[in-house]
């Protein structure tokens, strides 16, 4: 893939831009983190260049001023919420959360829990959060909230919440997923903070939509296809277009909340410090991306992959048709067809011919390899073997593991453990071969080529497991799946 973005002026320029919003209120600003703060593998598919640390690295250049708030709902904590990608509960998120920004060198200064109604696993993860030493505030549901604003904007409303309080010029309000109640908590503490003699600012850091380029941009229409599940649409910006007379892209959800933001600014401040939902935003990513063309066309590539994504979300019950109606408009959208996927072709015509299923790898020189199920391993399994021995010079009929040793594994979870499907996973093959590596040279040169695959797109003709999922995440290889179970 070409370059498209360069990360060293993204962070020159990101940090810059925010120190300068800092300094226009009174050294204290709140800002609302969207997406990821690192691992935002996304936004590296999208701009190759974009290192998935980007915003890591950026804050770091202001780490001596940044104190990090984490947020999270009761109520994602009482239904036990998941994050998909890691497999977590957000409980167990924002210890994970607490434990790597602290290891960065990062200042947490507490955990938020929003709409709190004193529910028993809350006080819990209360107490296990205070027994560590971590400060925890509550905010509780607001009648009317968002729209009723003098009654939010009182001693009934944002007043019943606890005051936070920050030590630190740059507050980062972040939380382990979408719906916890960031904007919540700042403006919850715009009031607090108006109230203790503080004039202090909110803005709000979403990479994407990217504000400063065209509204049907391939890398804006694959923000649209991520977002899919929150029906989030891509819009020009009214309220900066009227202001400004200039074009500008946002998001459905800012653009409708924003004029009551505005008027909740005015109730707090007397006058609003914004016009629009891009004066609120400090995104300099559009400024960052050298390459316009290699952009389009990395974004045009995920989009496919996410109209595979849509696919096995609706065989799975997770999104409605109206949402693969929007994919299908999205793919017409980027001008782009499901059939550039090459991977995904030969996958489909060696299942055809083998009549089982397929994996197919396409590896960063374009090459393409396949592997299939066996009596045992799934098809997973055998392309990233088969990958590795290509990558490795090795040829394709040398074994690296020992059918005897792979039986071993097969009769131990068959018999012992009563595994219905007993093929082995990738992670269990990678183990394997680990251990053979000790003895067999081949199998250490094989296990030598793993970072090799970070990058490369992989197929399979049916859903893999989430094991398997979670470890081609873990190579940073791109997957996509037919939307049909393995059935054996």
């Amino acid at each position: 893939m070409k370059k498209a973005f360069s990360n060293e002026l993204y962070v020159e320029l990101q940090s810059k831009h925010i120190q300068e919003r800092i300094q226009k209120f009174d050294n204290k600003l709140y800002l609302e983190f969207g997406g990821k703060l690192f691992d935002d593998h996304h936004a590296s598919r999208v701009l190759p260049g974009f290192e998935p640390d980007s915003k890591l690295k950026m804050l770091l250049t202001l780490k001596d001023k940044v104190e990090i708030i984490i947020v999270v709902c009761a109520k994602d904590l009482e239904r036990h919420k998941v994050r998909g990608d890691l497999g977590i509960s957000y409980d167990d998120e924002v210890f994970r959360l607490i434990d790597e920004y602290r290891r960065i060198g990062f200042y947490v200064g507490s955990v938020t829990i929003t709409q709190y109604e004193h529910q028993r696993v809350v006080d819990t993860f209360k107490q296990k959060l205070e027994n560590r030493g971590i400060r925890v505030f509550m905010q509780y549901i607001i009648e009317g909230y968002p729209h009723q604003v003098d009654h939010i904007i009182s001693d009934e409303g944002f007043g019943r919440n606890d005051y936070i309080q920050t030590s630190k010029p740059l507050v980062v309000v972040t939380a382990p997923g979408p719906g916890s109640g960031k904007m919540a908590t700042c403006l919850s503490q715009l009031y607090h903070e108006h109230l203790h003699g503080i004039h202090a600012g909110y803005a709000k850091f979403e990479t994407f939509p990217i504000w400063n380029l065209p509204l049907k941009h391939p890398v804006n229409l694959a923000y649209e296809a991520a977002t899919i599940d929150l029906n989030d649409v891509n819009m020009i910006d009214p309220f900066h277009l009227e202001t400004y007379n200039e074009t500008t892209v946002n998001y459905n959800r800012d653009i409708e909340i924003f004029p009551v933001l505005k008027a909740m600014f005015t109730k707090i401040f007397g006058v609003s410090p914004y016009a629009s939902p891009t004066d609120m935003g400090v995104n300099m990513a559009g400024y960052a991306i050298i390459d316009d063309e290699a952009a389009r066309d990395a974004s045009r590539r995920e989009i496919v992959r996410r109209y595979y994504h849509a696919q096995v979300d609706y065989v799975m019950g997770k999104i409605k048709s109206d949402s693969l109606e929007k994919m299908q408009m999205l793919l017409t959208q980027a001008d782009v067809c499901v059939n550039n996927r090459k991977c995904a072709i030969v996958a489909s015509e060696v299942s055809k011919e083998k009549e089982c299923p397929v994996c197919a790898i396409e590896l960063n020189d374009s090459y393409l390899i396949s592997g299939k199920t066996s009596s045992l391993l799934r098809c997973s399994s055998a392309a990233l073997l088969n990958a590795l021995k290509y990558l490795a010079h090795i040829d394709q009929d040398i074994e690296l593991i020992s059918p005897e040793m792979l039986k071993s594994i097969l009769s131990l979870k068959n018999d012992y453990l009563n595994i219905d499907n007993p093929l082995l996973d990738i992670d269990e093959v990678l183990l394997t071969l680990t251990i053979a590596s000790s003895h067999d040279k081949n199998a250490k040169k094989c296990l030598e080529m793993l970072p090799l695959l970070k990058g490369c797109e992989i197929h399979s003709t049916v859903i893999l497991s989430k094991k398997d999922m979670i470890t081609l995440r873990y190579l940073h290889m791109n997957l996509t799946c037919d939307p049909k179970y393995a059935t054996a």
